[in-house]
């Protein structure tokens, strides 16, 4: 789409959540939904009706690229979460998308076809998925910032051999979105954080963030150019300056960063041909003691007055996906609605 979208929907003063876990588990066969195209495309059309959105934000499950590659691999659904490569695997070749991914292309499909809505697709960062296939990045990402390579050290060889594995399944899955009729993909790389990558090791050079992170980010936003797709990049982690700055060079149509970022400050570190999207911090919304109604509405007309101040396009939005929390579900709606009719 023409950058003018994102531009003219940040003057519009739009608030915008991520919010379709919220409405999914309002349904008591959510998790039969999520299996079902037509069903999930509905409910996804149902969140961005509820919440006045005229993009159709997906559900941020960013586990799906992992299922893909262990189901490759014979590795039993069941032992999924907990599983973690331990040697170097073998290369292998084409693999069959999960059916949860078939239902999330399906739902792309639905939005675009039935609905006036812009059908928005999810993926998961080459750098978080590795994270999420080893018991321990850190140590091996600490090494190779120190200038080990995977000839030196074998776990720096399965942290690279990783990447590569998780880099090819993330861009077949988005291949598939945006043959279903994705306009834009949320890529989330939560993990290219300060937890993962030494402040002391960067604060010298950040080779190995370009070499681990950026590298793969910015093939990413290539493929995604290539077929005429935006965009919207994702970061809840702790980020540091050098961070956000690399992470302007991906040139988003806008860019999301967690609460624990001052975004009238980020500014000064992006375009603004770049929408800065964020970053109330919803993960709180549960809890009334963390997080009142009342504050929400504090939080979010300071946002809007210093985001006005500096000048730059801004869209109030929550810092990740809004999770619906059993037995919390009015409450965090309550805390939503609060955001959406501040001005």
């Amino acid at each position: 789409m023409d950058r003018q979208f994102y531009l003219d929907l940040a003057a519009s003063g739009l608030s915008m959540p991520i919010g379709t876990h919220l409405v999914l588990h309002e349904h008591s066969d959510h998790a039969g939904i999520v299996q079902d195209g037509q069903r999930l495309g509905r409910v996804v059309e149902e969140s961005a009706r509820r919440f006045r959105m005229p993009m159709a934000f997906p559900l941020m499950d960013l586990k799906l690229e992992k299922e893909a590659l262990l189901h490759a691999r014979g590795v039993p659904a069941a032992a999924v979460d907990s599983y973690h490569f331990s040697e170097i695997p073998e290369k292998v070749g084409e693999f069959p998308l999960t059916k949860t991914m078939d239902a999330v292309c399906g739902a792309i499909r639905y939005i675009a076809t039935e609905t006036d809505l812009i059908p928005v697709g999810m993926g998961i960062g080459p750098f978080s998925l590795m994270t999420k296939l080893i018991s321990d990045p850190i140590a091996p990402v600490f090494m190779a910032g120190t200038g080990a390579t995977g000839e030196d050290d074998p776990e720096v060889a399965l942290v690279e051999r990783l990447l590569e594995l998780g880099f090819a399944t993330i861009q077949k899955y988005l291949d598939a979105q945006m043959d279903a009729g994705a306009k834009a993909i949320i890529l989330c790389e939560p993990a290219a954080n300060k937890v993962y990558f030494s402040p002391n090791q960067l604060a010298e050079s950040y080779d190995v963030f370009d070499r681990y992170v950026m590298r793969f980010n910015l093939a990413i936003r290539e493929q995604l150019r290539s077929r005429g797709v935006d965009l919207i990049f994702h970061d809840c982690g702790e980020l540091l300056d050098g961070m956000v700055r690399r992470f302007a060079t991906l040139d988003p149509a806008m860019i999301s960063l967690g609460s624990s970022r001052l975004l009238w400050e980020d500014a000064a570190l992006l375009p603004k041909t770049t929408v800065l999207y964020g970053n109330l911090p919803t993960k709180q919304f549960y809890s009334d003691s963390l997080m009142s109604v009342e504050k929400v509405r504090q939080l979010s007309a300071d946002l809007n007055r210093r985001m006005r101040a500096v000048g730059h396009p801004f869209i109030l939005g929550s810092e990740c996906d809004i999770l619906s929390v059993s037995g919390s579900e009015q409450t965090i709606k309550a805390k939503v609605e609060a955001f959406l009719t501040t001005a």
